[in-house]
């Protein structure tokens, strides 16, 4: 293994450790670094501006101020903007130039304090008020360390120690939280080199990880294309077909119906919102389901409310196994997400953003309706159905979802398209599993080989 190896590999393994002080790694840094104030290398900083906007980005001819999310990442994402109306008059001082080093003031804990530099950026857009423009004095500070030295875990560990806020969900950093960071100091010579070697590392890393996103998208449209393909199709490539009659559903196996739903349903219900407490309910404790229980056509138990031991609970709004669950309000691509309850705790009762449906199983294998609601042949009927005054909720209705149409092939050919359908899934899924953690160890080896060469770690020639 050679030397740069073996450095990765001692960070790696203690990059996730709390750093009680700034001593933790000042021992590590060589001899003729130095140990200073971040503010003693500012000419400034700069909080930006944030009036009334448009709730959609600003075109390319048009002045916008930049959300929050423009830091969230590794990189600056300039799409992450606002429309400033037209009757505003921009405050040109706030514009966004190139080589500006932008840090996230206020943030959830794991995001404050994200850092971007501005390499390329179009123009007429406005720093908004939480963010930070940090003037860098480039004679002491090269820029591109800096931005790598911010996202270290030390740099990380000493913003999330002294952010504040009455929320758990947003905590903010003051300037003098940043002034006051500590940070290893190079020659600036050699903080270039420390730059551009993480720069040419990461971007190697980074075309790595890319490739395995676009392995998971791949894997996500093949879980798409197999389950529409079966529940419209079949498994017999040989069974002879016949014009459905509808346009947006085309040709069918001969011998499957084509049927509404509501002959299917026994019971079809809506659920009970009473005044939850904000935390998961405890063990023997009863529960409220939340709208996202039900997404992507799986459920989750967890995602419940508590309620108080003081209220009267309606029994019969107790999920159980066998329910089959569709939300019937949310954004328009996720009202009427649907999945059917293959098991569950006890205590849990039905929230009113969720109906439940109570199948004849007789005759309609309730995963397959799952699969079958998932696929272009479901999703186009909810879609289609939605109701709302706002484009951000929409609802469907008891009697929408009675009306929608299924394809229904003979009972034992929905069950033998379910073991199918659930066999090559689970297939899949073990596939995303492992792409998911390959892609974990390499964001992790990049923020080991980030944290070597800031501190020190890595001998880096010219």
């Amino acid at each position: 293994m050679s030397d740069e190896s073996q450095t990765l590999t001692k960070v790696f393994n203690s990059s996730a450790t709390a750093y009680d002080s700034v001593i933790n790694w000042v021992e590590t840094i060589p001899s003729h670094w130095s140990i200073e104030l971040l503010k003693f290398h500012l000419l400034g900083i700069e909080q930006g501006w944030s009036p009334q906007s448009d709730n959609f980005p600003a075109d390319e001819n048009e002045w916008g101020v930049l959300k929050v999310g423009a830091v969230n990442g590794w990189e600056f994402n300039p799409n992450e903007n606002k429309r400033l109306p037209a009757d505003l008059e921009p405050l040109t001082e706030y514009e966004i130039k190139p080589g500006d080093l932008l840090v996230s003031r206020a943030n959830t804990p794991e995001l404050v304090g994200s850092a971007a530099l501005v390499k390329q950026v179009r123009p007429k857009l406005l720093l908004c008020d939480k963010l930070y423009r940090l003037k860098i004095n480039c004679r002491t500070l090269c820029p591109e360390y800096l931005v790598f030295y911010l996202r270290s875990p030390v740099a990380r560990y000493e913003f999330e120690r002294d952010a504040t806020g009455a929320s758990s969900s947003m905590q903010n950093i003051s300037q003098e939280s940043v002034k006051n960071l500590f940070i290893p100091v190079p020659p600036v010579t050699e903080q270039r080199k420390i730059a551009s070697y993480v720069d040419r590392q990461t971007a190697k890393i980074d075309t790595l990880i890319t490739a395995k996103q676009r392995l998971l998208e791949l894997l996500t449209e093949k879980r798409r294309s197999l389950i529409t393909h079966a529940v419209t199709r079949g498994l017999n490539p040989d069974a002879p077909l016949r014009d459905s009659g509808i346009e947006w559903l085309g040709e069918i196996p001969a011998h499957w119906n084509i049927e509404r739903l509501r002959w299917f349903i026994k019971t079809l219900e809506q659920g009970w919102s009473p005044q939850a407490e904000e935390r998961e309910p405890g063990q023997e404790e009863w529960g409220v389901l939340k709208l996202n229980a039900v997404k992507d056509g799986q459920f989750d138990p967890s995602k419940a409310k508590a309620l108080p031991a003081s209220i009267e609970i309606p029994v019969s709004l107790e999920i159980r196994s066998g329910d089959f669950l569709i939300t019937r309000a949310n954004t328009p691509e996720l009202v009427g997400d649907i999945c059917y309850v293959h098991e569950t705790r006890s205590q849990l009762i039905l929230s009113d953003l969720i109906y439940r449906l109570r199948l004849d199983e007789s005759k309609l294998d309730g995963k397959f309706l799952s699969y079958f609601l998932q696929a272009p042949s479901g999703r186009l009927q909810i879609e289609a159905d939605a109701r709302g005054s706002s484009a951000s909720m929409v609802k469907i209705s008891q009697g929408h979802i009675l009306d929608w149409l299924l394809i229904l092939p003979p009972l034992s050919e929905q069950q033998a398209i379910v073991a199918y359908i659930e066999s090559e899934i689970s297939k899949l899924a073990n596939l995303k599993e492992a792409t998911e953690h390959t892609m974990e160890l390499l964001q992790e080896r990049r923020v080991a080989l980030i944290s070597a060469a800031v501190t020190g770690q890595i001998r880096i020639s010219a």
